[in-house]
């Protein structure tokens, strides 16, 4: 991939490669000068590597990041990136799929050289894809599950122009509920690439839909007659809709695998009041979404809205999932035919292959060496999907912390108070601080990825902080026993102890919610040597036996991460430690037996 290659080029190549670009540039409508940008980088490149493959979809790799490289001044809006071409549009046309497009990109970005914040780019825009290919999966079954069978309908009969609308078939709901999903989350760039979050947002998409099927009297045909979230009357003959619009939230949570105080926090706090802003600004129209005058117009608008989206901010059309040609432009067989049962596909092995390991290779936290903490490893969990994993590993969370605060117990304060020192004042000033900074990075906008709203950063401490007071009171109780009622001052009065335990909390709470912040996110963040941080995770592991399989091998993997690396750069604690026990480096049996 990477051997030189001789610099004498073929003048045919080059004319070859130049006549595929200017029919690529054509079919996208694209200007000369990044046309001329993306040919004079692959010449460039191509005179130093050897390019396997489709010289095509090269071109597509230069020409999107000449296209990238692109700034168009707006009227009122400042300026726009990209030429207005998405991603989307030149992989279509140089019939690359997504899933390959990733693949040779990374390999294009080291031949070229680019910087740091553009690798960042794709990194997100990759992350973006696994989360909304994993949505789909879900959305599927669930779709079916509260709405008939769009491809169980008649097809429909063209019509003329001048022929009066008809209803909104089950297909264009389908189509209509997705879009809407991804033009929502799209506007939620702190949903975007969190996968706990963006799941709860299609819950509530398919709950306003559900809400607009009944509370129209015409269009609860396209209702499922089985589905558990009817009310108890619908199959009355007098079946009447109540004022207000049903919500069942709480029915998906119970069905489908969802946090219901995290999908209702989703749905109050972001959901309807964006609902109520797409009203204000007439995107969306009528009493009902799906009323014969209003469906069209609303679906027309939502999707004008999301392509306006895409080309000035997104890049990923993510209604790609819905097209005919998915399985070639994802790079993943999953094609809807009249022959293969809607919502069963997900069932198939053939479907899981490219995209499960894409995603999986992405979010595998386990340990490539068995180097530590093996023996705390559960006996294995069933195999689960990753929307339902990540749920439930919130879920195993909030059971861990369930009905405690997030502040010392009783049974701990006693114990502060049996110190010659009462640290208390001390480690609540640190617990403070760590809260601080962490919600100060957490909402911040970087290069890496967008910032979370304040909301998410405030749950997503206070669970730390429940789990930390919970975990320190597990220690000092086993630590007294061990000690025989020896005075704890001393290791309660180390300040980098509670900031490596509140770190490993914290972590383990970024990890529950599949948090793009992976580590070592929260030690850069906290300023946190790794050394220290490492000193306190089997500690962890050892005190809280709640902690789920996963969430083990997870700490496992950042265990081996800083053994590997972390713990050796140049101004790593270890060097300090090392000298101050005289360069002694204890034996594998002193390890062992400690």
């Amino acid at each position: 991939m990477f051997e030189d290659e001789p610099h004498a080029e073929g003048a045919a190549a080059v004319a070859a490669a130049r006549e595929a670009l200017q029919a690529l540039c054509q079919e996208l409508n694209l200007d000369e000068g990044s046309a001329a940008e993306a040919l004079d980088d692959f010449t460039a490149i191509r005179g130093n590597y050897s390019l396997e493959g489709e010289v095509i979809h090269w071109l597509a790799c230069s020409l999107y990041v000449a296209c990238r490289k692109s700034i168009i001044p707006t009227v009122g809006k400042g300026v726009m990136e990209g030429n207005c071409v998405s991603l989307t549009r030149i992989l279509r046309s140089a019939k690359l799929s997504l899933i390959q497009f990733f693949s040779k990109m990374k390999k294009w970005m080291d031949m070229s050289n680019l910087p740091q914040e553009f690798r960042e780019r794709i990194e997100r825009l990759e992350r973006n894809f696994e989360v909304s290919t994993v949505i789909f999966k879900k959305f599927e079954p669930i779709f079916l599950d509260i709405f008939q069978n769009p491809y169980e309908e008649p097809p429909k009969l063209p019509r003329s122009r001048k022929q009066r609308r008809i209803p909104c078939s089950v297909k264009d709901l389908f189509n209509f509920c997705w879009t809407l999903f991804v033009y929502t989350k799209g506007n939620f760039r702190m949903i975007g690439d969190d996968l706990v979050n963006s799941y709860h947002l299609l819950l509530c998409c398919l709950d306003l839909i559900f809400a607009n099927a009944i509370m129209c009297p015409n269009r609860r045909d396209l209702l499922n007659p089985s589905f558990k979230g009817l009310p108890s009357d619908f199959h009355a003959p007098d079946f009447k809709a109540a004022e207000e619009p049903p919500c069942i939230i709480a029915v998906l949570c119970d069905l489908h695998d969802g946090l219901l105080v995290e999908a209702k926090g989703i749905k109050e706090h972001y959901f309807k009041p964006y609902i109520s802003k797409l009203f204000d600004k007439k995107i969306l129209k009528g009493e009902c979404l799906l009323d014969l005058s209003s469906f069209t117009d609303n679906s027309k608008a939502v999707n004008k809205e999301y392509e306006e989206y895409v080309l000035t901010v997104g890049d990923f059309d993510e209604r790609i999932f819905l097209g005919a040609d998915a399985e070639e432009e994802i790079g993943t067989p999953r094609k809807f035919t009249a022959d293969t049962p809607f919502g069963k596909l997900t069932s198939q092995a053939s479907v899981e292959c490219n995209l499960q390991q894409h995603f999986e290779k992405k979010q595998s936290f386990a340990p490539s060496t068995p180097l530590t903490g093996r023996r705390y490893l559960q006996e294995k969990e069933a195999v689960t999907t990753p929307v339902a994993s990540a749920t439930q590993s919130v879920s195993r969370l909030q059971s861990i912390v369930a009905g405690l605060k997030s502040a010392p117990s009783e049974q701990l304060l006693n114990i502060f108070e049996s110190c010659m020192r009462n640290p208390m004042g001390n480690i609540i000033k640190i617990v403070k601080g760590i809260g601080e900074t962490f919600c100060q990075h957490y909402t911040q906008s970087t290069d890496k990825q967008p910032g979370s709203h304040i909301d998410f950063a405030v749950n997503r401490l206070k669970l730390a902080e429940i789990l930390y007071y919970k975990i320190l009171e597990t220690i000092m109780v086993q630590e007294t026993r061990r000690l025989h009622g020896m005075d704890m001052s001393v290791l309660l009065e180390q300040d980098i102890f509670h900031k490596s335990l509140m770190a490993c909390c914290l972590e383990i709470v970024l990890f529950a919610y599949s948090s793009p912040r992976t580590f070592p996110w929260i030690i850069e963040v906290l300023d946190l040597q790794p050394f220290y941080f490492y000193k306190v995770i089997e500690v962890v592991i050892r005190s809280e036996e709640g902690l789920s399989r996963d969430m083990v091998k997870h700490l496992n993997s950042i265990e081996e991460q800083i053994l590997e690396s972390l713990a050796w750069t140049n101004n790593s604690a270890l060097w300090e430690a090392l000298h101050a026990s005289a360069n002694r480096v204890p034996s594998c049996e002193e390890v062992s037996q400690g």
